[in-house]
């Protein structure tokens, strides 16, 4: 049977024993471990693991939650007020996953370029260098603004241009204030069905702290954003697969997958 998005990778490989080992790699006594461009997590000998590294460029609108997203994703303090982003903000974040078909583990090195709205309209070699080399395109919209997610259109055309071959999904941020939201799940599933996006939804607030009541507690921090990272992964990685010729392409109508589904952090 051919594989299809949602199939490559284990979705709950990181709650399993294996998993934990590691996970514990990019942990320290519960908190999270911080990478910098040339650092990456230490496995021993009996825990060997190739690494993935993928290019991963978060467009939107000005105020969707593009900084406190990545923030999240990487185990650092969410912005508690709004700041634009100057210039371009680089963040490494590493996620270990197992492969469906061969059993082994990868680690996969997800390295997300951030880019206020501001600076992307004023310098146009911005845009340009966001875009070089990357591997995939996150189009960013918040539950609370809806003109922010009548915008994806635009964005979409607008930044993929020339870049077809792109891994895009759409993720919808402060997914905590739902009950506020301006978008609707019918919504979604329109915007799903024109543009054939998976969607991811997110919380834009910290997760549980450590009994000091200060530092973040990043084994549940993980817990709490396991559904995007492996979403992620499971379509860079499926898209390598279709690109080296050994998977089929996705028929029309095929791309949302399981783990894009109904799943909030």
């Amino acid at each position: 049977m051919a594989a299809s998005p949602g199939s490559v990778i284990v979705l709950d490989w990181h709650k399993s024993p294996e998993g934990k080992e590691y996970l514990a790699t990019i942990l320290r006594k519960n908190k999270r471990k911080f990478f910098g461009l040339i650092e990456r997590p230490v496995l021993p000998p009996r825990m060997a693991a190739d690494t993935a590294s993928y290019k991963i460029f978060v467009s939107g609108k000005s105020g969707v939650g593009k900084t406190a997203m990545v923030a999240k994703l990487a185990g650092l303090e969410v912005p508690s007020v709004h700041h634009e982003t100057t210039g371009i903000q680089t963040t490494m974040v590493y996620w270990p996953a197992k492969l469906r078909d061969s059993g082994r583990a990868l680690i996969f090195r997800l390295h997300f370029w951030d880019c206020g709205e501001a600076a992307l309209r004023k310098f146009d070699h911005i845009l340009p260098a966001c875009k070089e080399r990357a591997d995939c395109i996150l189009f960013l919209f918040s539950f609370t603004d809806r003109s922010s997610f009548d915008d994806l259109p635009n964005q979409i055309s607008r930044i993929t241009e020339g870049s077809e071959n792109l891994v895009k999904i759409a993720i919808g941020t402060k997914f905590d204030q739902f009950m506020h939201t301006d978008v609707t799940e019918r919504d979604l599933a329109e915007f799903q069905r024109a543009w054939r996006l998976p969607v991811l939804r997110m919380k834009s607030v910290n997760g549980p702290r450590l009994a000091d009541g200060r530092t973040l507690d990043g084994r549940a921090g993980l817990a709490h954003v396991a559904h995007v990272l492996n979403g992620l992964v499971e379509h860079l990685w499926y898209q390598d697969q279709v690109m080296a010729g050994l998977v089929p392409a996705p028929q029309p109508g095929t791309e949302e997958t399981p783990c894009a589904r109904n799943q909030l952090a």
